[in-house]
């Protein structure tokens, strides 16, 4: 299995973070642990004993670096993107925990000490801390965190790709959707009904990320290679979300199709097992209709190769999320679920591999002065150079 060393890891982090002597104050590796609800699995162990492998790597070539590095464990939240509980463990055991009941071993720390102590994190969790660490980075300003949910040994070869590139061609996607109003797609499925959907995009600004968290209070995704934006929610008075239409996702081999008004998936159309699970899931938590995103991710281009998990995945090509948003500056947030437990952003990619019955997408850009062909059978058709 291939593996990190510092002599990856210091040059990786200076890429991303650029880190600065009297401003950085080291880095804190953020791992979740298993618990009775929701057990350990060979990837989410391998993450573990990866990580405890990197910080203790990083702390033998302190003299290289400088920084203090350390590892702050937290019971895992069920959820992806859930919010994180208000305290952590500093674990300095040679061997990660398995088990919520190991951290009585550790000494418990406060978030909010912890992020004063240590200003760059890296987060490979089980569950993605996204949402958490955007708006905690956002609210305090003294740290930033990239983030590496579901991470795997399969990724690794991601983490060497030329970011300054992938961090261009991701501000020429950024520059398009900024002045966007709307974006009109046409999803095509093999043996069924063509779809279409409009994404109401006025009222928002584009997000980039391009693996290059270089400032306090920014946090994303590691591997990374996207821009996105959530779709107008309709929260201003008097001026409703225009997002409707159809949109298809196949979901263990069955085409799932959703009727969407107003920004949320409203009902289902198709039947079948996984529609009828998905119309009860639906009609249980509302705020998983909504429409959080619109991605665009550009590493398809690199010969990057899906490897199952969301993190690297999404970074491939379009994708369109359901949940929460607010930590992109949506309007939906953990209060809008049922339950922390309910809460959840979960990504739909829409490359052929991914989504065989769904092979051809198009997407149009409609700005103010005229519509950009951005997609056309899931490939793009616009000029990064």
């Amino acid at each position: 299995m291939e593996q990190l060393t510092a002599i990856d890891w210091i040059p990786l982090i200076r890429n991303v973070f650029a880190p600065d002597s009297p401003m950085d104050r080291g880095v804190a590796f953020l791992i979740d642990v298993p618990d009775d609800v929701v057990p350990d699995n060979p990837d989410w162990k391998d993450r573990r004993d990866m990580t405890v492998d990197w910080a203790e790597s990083l702390r033998l070539a302190r003299a290289e670096h400088g920084w203090d590095v350390a590892i702050v464990a937290v019971p895992n939240v069920h959820r992806n993107n859930a919010d994180l509980p208000a305290t952590g463990y500093l674990w300095t055991l040679p061997v990660p925990p398995g088990h919520v009941r190991d951290l009585a071993r550790a000494a418990p720390i406060s978030f909010s000490e912890a992020f004063s102590r240590w200003s760059m994190w890296v987060a490979p969790t089980e569950f993605s801390a996204t949402a958490p660490l955007k708006l905690a980075a956002r609210a305090r300003g003294d740290f930033r965190a990239a983030t590496m949910p579901g991470f795997n040994s399969a990724m690794i070869p991601a983490l060497r790709l030329p970011y300054d590139e992938i961090n261009r061609r991701v501000f020429v996607l950024k520059d398009l959707l900024d002045p966007a109003t709307g974006a009109d797609l046409e999803f095509h499925i093999t043996g069924g009904p063509v779809c279409r959907l409009h994404l109401d995009l006025r009222h928002r600004t584009a997000h980039a990320s391009g693996g290059v968290l270089r400032e306090n209070g920014l946090a994303g995704n590691l591997p990374s290679g996207e821009a996105y934006m959530v779709p107008y929610e309709g929260e201003l008075s008097g001026d409703p979300s225009r997002t409707a239409g159809v949109l298809p996702v196949e979901l263990d081999g069955e085409v799932v199709r959703y009727v969407i008004r107003e920004n949320r998936a409203v009902e289902v159309q198709s039947e079948g097992p996984v529609s009828e699970a998905e119309r009860a899931r639906l009609l249980a938590e509302p705020a998983y209709g909504n429409l959080a995103e619109l991605g665009l991710g550009v590493l398809d281009a690199f010969g990057v190769e899906p490897t199952g998990e969301v993190l690297l995945d999404e970074k491939l090509g379009l994708h369109i999320a359901f949940g929460r948003s607010d930590h992109f500056g949506g309007q939906v947030g953990a209060a809008h679920f049922s339950s922390p437990e309910a809460v959840v952003h979960i990504d739909r990619v829409y490359v052929p591999r991914m989504q065989p019955k769904i092979p051809r997408v198009h997407c149009t850009l409609i700005l103010p002065d005229r519509n950009v062909p951005l997609l056309q059978d899931c490939d793009y058709v616009i000029d990064f150079s």
